[in-house]
């Protein structure tokens, strides 16, 4: 018996009078309705009446009629579970009844509602919904049919997992070859929403496609052609994630799909070329297909994307975003500065929430991963066009060669090396060219060969290119000020110290800018000085500079309120000034600190109310506790002990306790970087507190979050050298169970560089301080140990791992017999060590040789490489 309900004429009325107020666009009105709302749902019978409107009340105009529906979807998400039973009955048999309403608006608003009951969990309890919607797409009338797909479509988008699964007796083993049917249908609406729902189940391998997949890849072809964009972007979509999980079954195909996917590529509609876009992205990182000959129609569709989508300029360029990382103890390297976190991938373009991902972008960036796939072979392909297109009258087609020629530069740099010399020039010249948009692009395709810039001549080329860069920097176009800024924030991470000469001349610029950039580029400022003093240390500590620079600074500083989050970049910066200034910045550093300290402990109490009363308390941002500590790392960093009075006046340690234990990584990452500057800056005050740290750096040593188990690493190893050998027996407890966690790291295959060096540093920092206790192990590490640490360049920490690393070897030598070939090829590549160091190495390297005999020795270093030999030979004469 079907519940039967019939709405009172009054309350009919005062709802539809409700329905027309809520379109008006007076927020007085809007929230007089959403209080009336809020009463009307008091009743049980409200809902029936909205269902009414939607399905019933045909005489009322569709948008009310809709609006009706979409109030009653919320009221579902809401308050489903207290619905009566007979409102819930009447409000399903109606949707079902109407999901064939003639207008396209109404079907598509039962549809929203059907998928909103379902993903309440009624998908068990709607027995009849999906086997009614089912045998509903086979109706005669077209409304009927596309009504029902399009929730189908809904339900596939909002419930995929639970439809492929046991709960429901699993319903796919119908539903998917039903929608292949409909691959064919005369009406593109229909074929569009068959192929969506199919598409859902493709990334989750869902059994009941994998069975006709064969099927499936069939009718895809069929539709290859279909004259429907929406059709053929759903096409396209499918094909890029079957090139992901069933990349066997494209393979006889591979060709024609390649063919294919370079016609979408320049499809008439935007959005089936995105999609289409994709597929190379998707395929470049595919080991096993190599498209070289399809290669070059290829790059010819993307220099017709590129030239003619540029007649519309974007809103926003692609120059490339960069963001607040928490801080990474890393090593320093022989050939470089600061090593790079390894998760971090220079991609080209990397938050499509900054810039507009559009066509144009999608083909630079297909085109920088097919770089870094095809390297120079590319090039073949490429110059001819590229030499047209950069020196092109039109300053359209100029413009997309030059970004192409970014596009390809970390791919294919060997290759382009021999056309540099001419065409860094070219690329200079085009920074002063007057269309903004040319000077904008060019910032960032120089950036992108900075690193070759800088291994050149300083006259050259930089010299030439950082002069042009500044006048960029304070160009009269916003956008240009915003790319030229990022490029100039990249040059300085390549040049580092070869900037100290022009540094007068730099901050003149930078600081000149602060007075005429806007708030957007600001942001980026601060990261073009943070970079600045990154790269070039202490040479930033004179009077001079610290008197153009430090004014503005602060002054921005004292703006700012504590809720600002423009506070991140400024306070990001500062933390990079503090430690280039070292004692420069102690007049500034308490006001700093103070507040660095108050804002940990105000993410701290919000964090702690939140916990307690959800309802009530906001959770906080974390990211102003993040950015504090790592100023305070900065801090302590710079100036050394003079931070212990600071530190002796605050609480900082307790909030550190606190920190140390968050749920979240990125807080614990930059706690335990502060742990391990305090460590080195000011022991005593940590001293007291060490029995409390030590389990909770032992429990993060777990590689799975790199960073935060980097800095724990690190951190331990500070700890350890300032213990020295007078650990208490609770610490050397600790100690070793980080030990047999730390043995187990350096072991594992595809473990970061920057996490392995800290690992071997703390190893050999831990033999120091106890080296009867963990000597035993020395097999199980000293290769991978030596290995970690060859590439890196002198330094007390280096210094220090290795003493350890003798100690051990003293106290075990047969430990390293195995692999004392390693061993010999890590001393050699020290360049200077301390006397007393050299001299552990002699002992331990005489020592071997004279255990051996002088016969043995000669068969044993005939198997060192020749520099080894000779480098062995000069400095510790074996």
């Amino acid at each position: 018996m079907e519940y039967e309900w019939k709405p009172d004429e009054q309350g009919l009325q005062q709802i539809l009078q409700l329905l027309k107020e809520s379109q008006s666009p007076d927020t007085t009105t809007q929230r007089a309705v959403q209080q009336k709302l809020e009463q009307l749902n008091q009743y049980p019978d409200f809902n029936n009446y909205l269902i009414f409107v939607l399905t019933k009340l045909k005489s009322e105009d569709e948008p009310t009629r809709s609006l009706s529906g979409l109030i009653l979807k919320n009221n579902v998400k809401a308050h489903f579970h207290n619905f009566p039973n007979g409102v819930t009955d009447f409000i399903k048999s109606e949707c079902l009844n109407n999901i064939g309403d003639s207008s396209p608006l109404i079907r598509a608003t039962v549809g929203i509602l059907i998928t909103t009951i379902a993903s309440k969990g009624e998908l068990q309890n709607w027995p009849d919904l999906l086997p009614k919607l089912c045998s509903l797409l086979d109706s005669e009338d077209y409304n009927t049919c596309e009504g029902a797909f399009g929730a189908l479509q809904k339900i596939c988008e909002d419930s995929a997992e639970i439809l492929d699964s046991d709960a429901l007796d699993r319903p796919l083993n119908i539903m998917i070859p039903k929608f292949l049917q409909f691959f064919k249908h005369s009406s593109p609406k229909i074929r569009s929403h068959a192929v969506a729902c199919v598409n859902q189940f493709i990334i989750s391998r869902t059994q009941a496609l994998m069975l006709h997949i064969d099927g499936f890849i069939e009718n895809l072809f069929a539709l290859a052609g279909d004259e429907e964009p929406e059709v053929r972007k759903n096409v396209c979509r499918a094909l890029v994630m079957l090139l992901e999980v069933r990349m066997d079954r494209l393979l006889p195909h591979m060709i024609s799909i390649v063919e294919y996917m370079l016609q979408r590529t320049q499809d008439q509609d935007e959005n089936v070329a995105l999609e289409a876009c994709e597929f190379w992205l998707t395929l470049a990182e595919q080991p096993i297909f190599d498209p070289t000959p399809t290669l070059h129609n290829f790059m010819d569709s993307e220099f017709i994307y590129v030239e003619e989508d540029e007649a519309i300029p974007d809103s926003e360029q692609d120059i490339r975003p960069r963001f607040h990382r928490s801080r990474t103890v890393a090593q320093q390297h022989e050939e470089d500065g600061i090593e790079e976190e390894e998760e971090e991938e220079d991609e080209l373009d990397d938050d499509d929430t900054i810039s507009d991902w559009n066509l144009r972008k999608c083909s630079a960036a297909a085109l920088d991963v097919l770089a870094n796939v095809f390297r120079d072979e590319l090039l073949p392909h490429i110059l001819p066009l590229l030499k047209e297109l950069l020196f092109h009258p039109e300053w359209v087609v100029k413009e997309s060669g030059i970004l192409v020629l970014g596009a390809i530069a970390e791919g294919c740099m060997q290759g382009m090396i021999p056309y540099l010399p001419e065409l860094i020039p070219h690329l200079i010249q085009c920074l002063s060219d007057k269309k903004a948009l040319v000077r904008s692009i060019t910032c960032w395709t120089l950036s992108r060969y900075a690193h070759w810039v800088v291994s050149q001549p300083p006259d050259t080329y930089l010299k030439p290119l950082m002069t042009e860069l500044l006048k960029r920097i304070l160009d009269s176009n916003k956008r240009v000020q915003e790319a030229a800024c990022s490029a100039f924030a990249t040059l300085e991470e390549e040049a580092c110290t070869e900037l100290v000469p022009y540094l007068a001349y730099i901050l003149d610029t930078l600081v000149f800018a602060f007075s005429k950039y806007q708030h957007k580029n600001l942001l980026i400022l601060y990261d073009a000085i943070g970079t600045l003093a990154d790269s070039v240390g202490h040479h930033l500590n004179k009077p001079e500079y610290i008197q153009m620079l430090m004014p503005p600074l602060i002054q921005k500083w004292n703006m700012l309120k504590d809720e600002d989050k423009d506070l991140f970049p400024l306070l990001e910066c500062l933390s990079s000034v503090a430690t280039a200034l070292q004692s420069g910045f102690l007049p500034y550093c308490e006001p700093v600190y103070q507040r660095c300290v108050n804002l940990v402990q105000k993410t701290l109490a919000q964090a702690m109310l939140h916990n307690a009363q959800p309802d009530q308390y906001e959770a906080p941002d974390k990211d102003f506790m993040i950015v504090a500590l790592d100023l305070l790392s900065g801090l302590a960093e710079g100036l050394g002990g003079n931070i212990e009075q600071l530190v002796a006046r605050s609480n900082i340690l307790t909030l550190m306790y606190q920190c140390m234990q968050d749920k979240m990584p990125e807080v614990r990452q930059s706690s335990f970087a502060l742990l391990g500057d305090l460590t080195k800056a000011c022991f005593q005050h940590v001293k007291p507190c060490i029995a409390d740290f030590m389990p909770i750096l032992g429990t993060n040593l777990n590689p799975e979050f790199i960073s935060v188990c980097n800095n724990a690493t690190w951190a331990i190893g500070e700890i350890s050298i300032q213990m020295g050998k007078v650990c208490f027996f609770k610490v050397i407890v600790w100690i070793l169970h980080a030990y047999v966690q730390l043995v187990e790291i350096i072991n594992r295959p595809n473990t970061p560089k920057t996490l392995l060096e800290n690992t071997a540093i703390t190893i050999g920092r831990l033999g120091y301080v106890c080296p009867q206790e963990v000597a035993p192990m020395l097999q199980q590490f000293i290769r991978p140990w030596c290995t970690s640490l060859r590439n890196i360049r002198d330094n007390e920490e280096k210094d220090s791992a290795f003493r350890g690393i003798c100690t051990m070897i003293t106290v075990n030598p047969s430990g390293v017999v195995q692999d004392f070939i390693f061993f010999c090829d890590a001393v050699a590549s020290w360049i200077s060590p301390k006397d007393d160091l050299r001299d552990m190495f002699c002992k331990i390297l005489h020592g071997f040789k004279n255990q051996v005999g002088d016969e043995n020795w000669r068969r044993f270093s005939d198997q060192f490489p020749v520099p080894l030999k000779e480098r062995l030979a000069a400095y510790y004469g074996v």
